[in-house]
């Protein structure tokens, strides 16, 4: 199981995320999700999903279910391809997109986004680090992220910002 302690601007809450990826074949796995804030002792969201990866194409698939406190039910589905931007697969040109849609089958919430995302393995010893760069299509908002072996750091435009420690 993966787990993460969240905070950010927005919620102004120690967030405890936890997610379980369970492997159906070599390319699908099922993946549920859930996060707990720690504000008011009770869970803000939880996910299940089927996701496939087509690795020749670099790309991703996944469709499922979320369930949060304020939005009740929706489905969702949510796919990513990445472009090999150098040689060595480090520098990729992302394209990505969700979509949340209603137990009425209305649109609810999409987004979308373009992003550069430059990894460097052994960027000082037993020290990786990962730097994205992106545009949010549908808000219009510029972003970025600033990931360190466990900490990831993202903020964008708008002043928004979050950071996450993986346990």
């Amino acid at each position: 199981m993966e787990t993460s302690l969240r905070y950010g601007r927005d919620t102004k809450a120690l967030r405890i995320h936890a997610k379980q990826k369970l492997p159906i074949d070599s390319k699908t796995h099922f993946q549920v999700h859930g996060e707990l804030d720690t504000r008011i002792g009770a869970p803000s969201y939880f996910g299940a999903m089927i996701r496939h990866f087509y690795p020749e194409l670099s790309a991703s698939l996944g469709v499922g279910v979320h369930y949060t406190k304020h939005e009740k039910l929706h489905y969702s589905i949510r796919g990513k391809k990445a472009f090999s931007v150098s040689n060595d697969a480090l520098l990729t040109f992302n394209v990505k997109g969700r979509c949340y849609v209603d137990k009425e089958l209305k649109e609810r919430n999409s987004k979308g986004a373009a992003e550069f995302a430059w990894s460097i393995f052994n960027f000082q010893k037993d020290q990786d680090v990962r730097f994205k760069i992106g545009y949010e299509v549908i808000d219009k908002v510029p972003y970025v992220q600033i990931r360190e072996n466990n900490w990831t750091f993202n903020a964008d435009m708008n002043g928004q910002w979050n950071v996450r420690f993986d346990l």
